[in-house]
């Protein structure tokens, strides 16, 4: 099955736990705080293997967690790093936030890596906190919560070569005799519902990857039909081979077919408009083709080269093979990802952001004071409450961030309940 679109979650490593320790050797006065910091989380990294054509291993795993770092140990020694959690995709991977739609990575070549989401950094151990006017502290930090993320996945298939078209035009057939895929071949529309990849080569010895996609129909960039899923592949594509069928035989005007293809592009992507065309008038072995091609031929504007062939009987398909590498062999170096051009003038847009709240204070209707906010949240969990020094620093820290003083605004009082995640706290004023 070919699977092109996925969702799954991911999750960094946390951070090992820091330590608290002292050391206790016969000949060492004062031995002093000896805890060790916690080892960093692993990275989930997204690697590109040439060897995989589909995401289909994401159809049954959808969650990766990566490990944690190792603790900190006593006699100072810190914990080990955990080694990066390595997932295979296969090449022309566009890994998106789910939440912002942000684009995280888009992998195209052999080992090219991305990191998608980051571990957490090992907590800090009581040797990190000694000063001279506490030098045995009995504090240490939780490791960092490692970064975690839903991301959309979407394979855009890189061709060399793609076939667009109304359905039974005679795509799959074109494909199945230039090479050796064995794509299904019916007649009906949407025969083919995934794309299929065949290696074609020429007589002169040329080779260049073909892909047939599912037929396109009017409105396939606004979801109607099957080939709005795969408009996406189209954009990988270095020239597109768009196939018409001269025959008329489902009761369509041949040159409405190609001007409704060409608009749905269009509309899909404006770049692919600039994208190099071949025209193959198809069924040419059909009783009105020829007066169908001449027709279509005066009524075409666009300057592209138009072959008739049959793919049924393979009449034509030599001079259009050799055509299509000469013109791979022009556009080369096209780009799959669009930079910018350089101009030379360089210009800095300022525009204003607001700036991100450390935190924020609500209200529930049971009159519960609710604190909320990355920062402090991430503070909450690398603090150890079960040590008095931990929970006091803690408590430091929100005066600090001026969580106190923005409670009394809100009108807490001595007494009343704050909700910080899952937990609930006294206010103490």
């Amino acid at each position: 099955m070919f699977v092109d679109q996925v969702k799954i979650y991911t999750k960094g490593g946390d951070g090992g736990n820091g330590m608290v320790a002292f050391r206790r050797e016969k000949y060492v006065p004062k031995g002093g705080p000896a805890g060790g910091d916690g080892g960093h989380g692993a990275n989930v990294v997204f690697e590109v293997d040439e060897g995989l054509r589909t995401l289909m291993d994401f159809r049954y795993q959808r969650h990766f967690k990566a490990p944690r770092g190792e603790h900190g140990m006593s006699k100072n020694q810190h914990g080990r790093n955990a080694e990066d959690m390595i997932v295979k995709v296969p090449p022309g991977t566009v890994v998106k936030d789910d939440d912002t739609g942000e684009t995280i990575a888009d992998l195209l070549e052999h080992g090219q890596r991305a990191v998608i989401t980051k571990g957490g950094r090992g907590g800090r151990g009581n040797t990190r906190f000694a000063t001279p006017a506490n030098p045995a502290p009995e504090l240490s930090e939780k490791g960092e919560p490692g970064q975690e993320r839903y991301i959309v996945m979407e394979l855009k298939l890189l061709a060399d070569v793609g076939l667009v078209g109304f359905p039974s035009v005679g795509k799959s057939t074109l494909l199945s005799v230039v090479s050796a895929a064995k794509p299904k071949i019916a007649s009906y529309h949407f025969t083919t519902i995934v794309p299929n990849l065949g290696m074609v080569e020429t007589g002169d010895g040329r080779t260049f990857v073909m892909a047939d996609l599912p037929g396109l129909i009017e409105g396939a960039h606004e979801g109607v039909g099957l080939g709005h899923q795969f408009l996406r592949h189209i954009e990988r594509t270095r020239v597109i081979v768009h196939v018409v069928d001269m025959s008329g035989m489902e009761g369509r005007d041949p040159y409405d077919d190609y001007v409704t293809i060409n608009e749905e592009l269009k509309q899909y992507n404006l770049r692919l408009t600039e994208r190099p065309q071949i025209i193959v008038a198809n069924k040419m072995d059909m009783p009105e083709a020829e007066e169908n091609l001449k027709t279509f031929k005066e009524r075409l504007d666009d300057e592209y080269p138009v072959f008739p062939i049959s793919a049924f009987t393979q009449q034509g398909l030599k001079e259009l093979l050799f055509a299509v590498a000469d013109k791979l062999e022009t556009t080369a170096e096209f780009p799959l990802q669009v930079e910018e051009e350089e101009t030379g003038i360089h210009r800095v847009m300022y525009k204003h952001e607001e700036e991100e709240k450390e935190f924020e204070i609500t209200r529930d209707p049971d009159g519960v004071f609710v604190v909320s906010g990355a920062k402090i949240e991430r503070l909450f969990k690398m603090t150890d409450f079960t040590r008095e020094d931990s929970t006091r620093r803690f408590a430091r820290q929100l005066r600090s961030y001026g969580v106190d003083e923005a409670l009394r605004e809100r009108g807490a009082e001595n007494g009343d309940t704050i909700r910080l995640m899952k937990y609930e706290f006294e206010f103490v004023d």
